[in-house]
């Protein structure tokens, strides 16, 4: 069907799907070609043999500020999780039967792109939609807001692109690897001044608890550019209490805020959350292991719960620990970050060099993986993992 504009329009049900079988790729929107899919749905129902119940749905929430947000769900069968194509691929929350990660933000999301006010007067717009359990913050910025020397606002608090919608979404099925991923292109462009797309790919395998990301940058302009990207990944209880810890391999240490300062030496402990708590952010550069791999390790008081968080710290030699232990309706979470840089305003990451450079069509990948760990023996081998990396990683 049409809608008044005009644009393809189509209702894809499983049914449908299974009279094209086998086919393992399906385009849920392209702008290009005019195409989207109102629903969409196609699982293990589908295809002979599949080892585990997995399905992948799409579909578009409805009321409040909410309204018109695509949402696409992955159940491998063992790990569940949503993309969110309308807030830069986002992932929103993700669940292990009944656990979930995640944080219970004041904020009632996900929230359209069309309610956040991202540059408003103080640059701090972007916290009107802010959610997630990963965000993207970039890609021409990615820190603090900056503002230019008459007091008009530069680059708004951590950039654009997780509020800017995809102009394609795929999902791919292997079903010799038994992967499925989500592809989404999303562009971030300003005629006459920069051109930059983000190509990025969420992977999961059946029956694992857990999921990676690949992303490339892209200047799709004939001009040099520059780039900054940072991944916001947040997390609340039940991960987080009084008792949590982080674990890192930590080569240097510093802290972003004066009131960090004060609690520099209890930096990787987490308290209960107190009405009208500070902030804390504290700046890392981690040690890595002979493939050019970090990781860190957030484990629950009781150490029978953990996330373990790798990445490619050659591309990403950057490390941020953001603490935000208020009150549970306030919104109490912490946010592990690796980054380009640290998340300052762009002038001061630029003087430092702490941004990356692309010439016309040149890009930028990155790479990394989140998993869920469940028992206190899987939780202290990871533990000790990362300590023995602290003690051996080159930087």
């Amino acid at each position: 069907m049409s809608d008044p504009t005009g644009r393809l329009r189509t209702t894809r049900r499983e049914s449908e799907i299974a009279d094209t079988m086998p086919q393992t790729s399906w385009v849920l929107c392209d702008t290009a070609s005019n195409v989207y899919l109102d629903e969409f749905s196609v699982g293990a129902t589908d295809f002979a043999g599949s080892e585990h119940p997995w399905r992948v749905s799409k579909r578009t929430l409805r009321g409040g500020t909410q309204e018109g947000v695509d949402l696409v769900e992955v159940d491998n069968g063992h790990f569940r999780f949503i993309v969110i194509p309308t807030r830069g691929m986002s992932l929103w929350r993700a669940w292990r039967g009944e656990l979930e990660l995640g944080w219970r933000s004041p904020v009632r999301g996900p929230v359209h792109p069309q309610y956040v006010p991202l540059h408003s007067a103080d640059g701090m717009g972007w916290l009107e939609g802010f959610d997630e359990l990963l965000v993207r913050c970039g890609l021409q910025s990615n820190g603090a807001p900056e503002f230019d020397d008459s007091g008009k606002l530069r680059f708004p608090l951590h950039g654009r692109i997780g509020n800017l919608p995809a102009q394609r979404v795929e999902i791919r099925f292997d079903s010799a690897t038994q992967e499925i991923a989500v592809i989404g292109v999303v562009e971030e462009t300003r005629f006459h001044f920069y051109h930059l797309r983000l190509t990025t790919v969420t992977t999961t395998r059946l029956g694992q608890p857990g999921l990676s990301i690949h992303d490339e940058v892209l200047n799709c302009s004939a001009l040099p550019a520059t780039t900054q990207l940072l991944y916001h990944l947040n997390i609340g209880e039940p991960f987080l209490g009084a008792g949590a810890k982080l674990v890192a391999p930590v080569k240097t240490v510093a802290p972003m805020n004066d009131y960090s300062a004060k609690n520099i030496e209890q930096w990787a402990d987490y308290q209960a959350g107190v009405a009208g708590a500070d902030e804390e952010v504290y700046l890392f550069e981690l040690h890595r292991d002979a493939a050019g791999q970090s990781r860190v390790l957030l484990k629950n008081p009781t150490n029978n719960l953990g996330l373990e968080l790798s990445f490619d710290g050659r591309q990403m030699p950057f490390f941020t620990q953001w603490k935000k232990l208020a009150a549970s309706s306030d919104g109490y979470v912490t946010g592990l970050e690796p980054g380009t840089n640290f998340p300052y305003a762009y002038s001061r990451e630029l003087q430092n060099g702490r941004v990356v450079h692309l010439q016309a069509n040149q890009k930028a990948e990155y790479d990394l993986q989140f998993e869920l760990l469940e028992g206190v023996d899987v939780v202290a081998a990871a533990k000790r993992e990362i300590m023995n990396l602290q003690q051996s990683g080159s930087s």
